[in-house]
């Protein structure tokens, strides 16, 4: 865990991004670090977890994390928890709340609110277009023999 705070403050003190950072590690040993780059790369999604999660999926050649931990700086966003879930580590180690983060301007819960709202009542226009071959892609998928489960 103080190796992922080291990471929060090292992108704090480099200008990298906000205050969070993330190590992943499998049996013992450090395979994925990072932390927030969102400023410095321009990236909503360089999330400390993302980050890290990309590194550790680089470092180990899979896009699956099972046998590794997550220790991050900070209880994790919604889109973290979600890259989270998809990359599917056995546990997952968290500092700070998200009511830490948001009494410092770093606050999730409008995001939390938006998730299960109906399309029409979300803040951002969500609006499903219903074109002709809009599910070709999934029954290709859904045919293809030789396809790679996740």
């Amino acid at each position: 865990m103080n190796m992922a705070i080291d990471e929060a403050i090292d992108g704090v003190n480099s200008d990298k991004g906000g205050p969070f950072g993330c190590v992943i590690v499998k049996d013992g040993e450090i395979v994925g670090r990072g932390n927030n780059n969102v400023t410095s790369t321009n990236d909503p999604s360089a999330h400390a977890e993302i980050v890290a999660i990309r590194n550790a999926c680089k470092n180990l050649n899979t896009y699956q994390l099972e046998g590794c931990d997550v220790y991050t700086s900070c209880e994790p966003c919604p889109m973290c928890l979600g890259a989270i879930y998809w990359a599917r580590p056995n546990n997952v180690f968290y500092a700070v709340s998200k009511e830490d983060a948001a009494s410092i301007g770093f606050d999730d819960a409008f995001i939390y609110n938006e998730i299960n709202k109906k399309d029409e009542d979300r803040k951002i226009n969500f609006k499903q277009c219903n074109i002709e071959n809009m599910r070709k892609p999934f029954s290709i998928w859904d045919s293809k023999e030789n396809k790679k489960e996740y």
